[in-house]
């Protein structure tokens, strides 16, 4: 991670006990504000900046009509489609994972199924990534063939994914119990230190020697996974190339990462019978030129799958430029923190109008926020490098507050299940939004008012309009 803030322990811990006090709202809230629901063609759940209603089911009538009216209109064409919706949710750090297998069981199977299950008093979350080896929001740093000073294990004999049986896969286990289909999305925050050229955990290069042998500690982790009955279904083979001062992290050139893949990579899975896919890059929107110079390698490009995002620098819009250049390869959004304390009404339209929205209306085929849980502190993260003021969709402090990222993908996740297309809607009057249709033929159309004040607008379809209200700021998703 990068851009991390100085705050004091002070404010941290007022903010953090403020949100316990505040976020505390489940998806079991999602019940009518009045005991007899009205009769509507079209669900509406709300989610407003002052934090008054926080993915709430509203009890009022969107039925459509052929009234006509002056208000700003939304027309959802059905008709019109573009990208295959995957998922939405969250990186599973190994510090979440720890504070979370760290719940007493009733509370943590409550939690796991309020997350990740098919249900109405759930978000249902249905794409998470993890760390292969650790991140900078683990304890401490750590790879599956870490070994003493001078040796090498070309062979891996020495291989071993241990250190995530005490906390990892157990959770995982119990994700993959409640939804077998989740997608899950492995990203190595460095390659084992005996390979790079500097022998750390921060920085340095994978020495081009040891390209055949990370390629198989990959295909071994994934074999490992699998021993477990966990599917990887992605893999991307750096987490933030370009951004070597983490601890851990590995720096990846585009010419480093096209020679990887094309010589070692791509050759080890197809020959190891991996389906496994291959997503590059893995960084900023600020530099599409590096998807895209992987890509224009042909050599190099008929292993990958796709090339996805963080947006700590560079427009949202860089996604469809890699889309232009490649349209047969995918596109993916995988990472975006919160900076704790936060400014729950601006951190909830920000995410929601460039991520939610924008990452989707530039062919993401999923959206990712950053860490789902951490402590009142920000903790576990590694030292000299690890991010100390990230903030997790979930506060664990025993007690589990709800932050302004669990809003944000459940907006989304609850009613967008994978297999989702999105299809056409026009942007009017500052009211971003996004529309799917799910598997089942529903439409969905998510809105976010980046006006100052409130509006009113109409949602168009099929030659009919619903009228409805938003706050400003405020977040709704609509289902009909």
């Amino acid at each position: 991670m990068k851009s991390i803030y100085n705050i004091s322990l002070a404010v941290s811990l007022f903010f953090a006990a403020c949100a316990c006090r505040k976020n505390t709202t489940t998806a079991n809230q999602e019940k009518p504000t009045n005991s007899d629901p009205i009769k509507t063609e079209v669900g509406f759940w709300l989610t407003k900046g002052d934090q008054s209603q926080l993915l709430s089911k509203q009890n009022v009538a969107l039925n459509f009509s052929e009234s006509t009216n002056s208000n700003p209109t939304i027309e959802v064409d059905q008709n019109t489609t573009f990208q295959e919706i995957d998922g939405f949710g969250y990186t599973l750090t190994g510090g979440s994972a720890s504070l979370i297998n760290a719940l007493p069981a009733a509370a943590k199977d409550k939690l796991l199924h309020e997350l990740f299950a098919s249900a109405d008093d759930a978000i249902s979350v249905n794409y998470i990534r993890v760390s292969i080896g650790a991140s900078d929001l683990s304890a401490y740093p750590f790879t599956y063939n870490d070994l003493g000073d001078g040796e090498t294990d070309e062979a891996l004999t020495k291989f071993t994914i241990a250190k995530e049986q005490t906390d990892l896969i157990p959770i995982l286990k119990k994700i993959v119990a409640i939804n077998p289909k989740i997608k899950i999305l492995g990203s190595p925050w460095t390659a084992p230190t005996w390979m790079k050229t500097n022998k750390s955990f921060i920085g340095g290069n994978l020495k081009p020697e040891y390209y055949q042998a990370y390629a198989k500690y990959l295909v071994k982790y994934i074999q490992a996974m699998k021993a477990e009955g966990i599917t990887i279904d992605a893999i991307t083979p750096q987490n933030e190339p370009l951004h070597p001062g983490n601890n851990p992290s590995m720096y990846m050139s585009a010419e480093e990462q096209t020679s990887f893949i094309k010589t070692a990579l791509g050759p080890i899975f197809k020959s190891s019978g991996i389906a496994t896919k291959i997503i590059i890059y893995d960084h900023n929107a600020d530099k599409p030129e590096y998807p895209i110079t992987i890509l224009n390698d042909a050599d190099a490009k008929k292993y990958i799958d796709g090339s996805a995002f963080h947006l700590y620098a560079g427009p949202i819009s860089a996604l469809t430029q890699v889309h232009n250049a490649h349209p047969d390869k995918n596109v993916y959004f995988t990472e975006q923190w919160v900076g704790g304390p936060s400014n729950f009404g601006e951190d909830l339209k920000w995410h929601v109008s460039t991520l939610i929205i924008g990452a989707t209306r530039n062919w993401s085929r999923n959206v990712l926020e950053w860490n789902l849980a951490a402590d009142p502190n920000y903790n576990p993260h590694t030292d000299k490098g690890g991010c100390t003021s990230c903030l997790g969709a979930i506060t664990i402090a025993p007690a589990i507050s709800r932050n302004v990222a669990y809003y944000v993908i459940a907006h989304a996740a609850k009613f967008v299940p994978a297999g989702s297309i999105r299809i056409a809607s026009n942007i009017t009057n500052n009211l971003q939004n996004v529309a799917f249709k799910t598997p089942d033929g529903k439409k969905v159309l998510i809105v976010c008012n980046n006006n100052n004040n409130e509006a009113t607008f109409n949602i168009r379809f099929d030659g009919k309009i619903v009228t409805s209200t938003l706050d400003k700021g405020a977040v709704g998703t609509y289902k009909w």
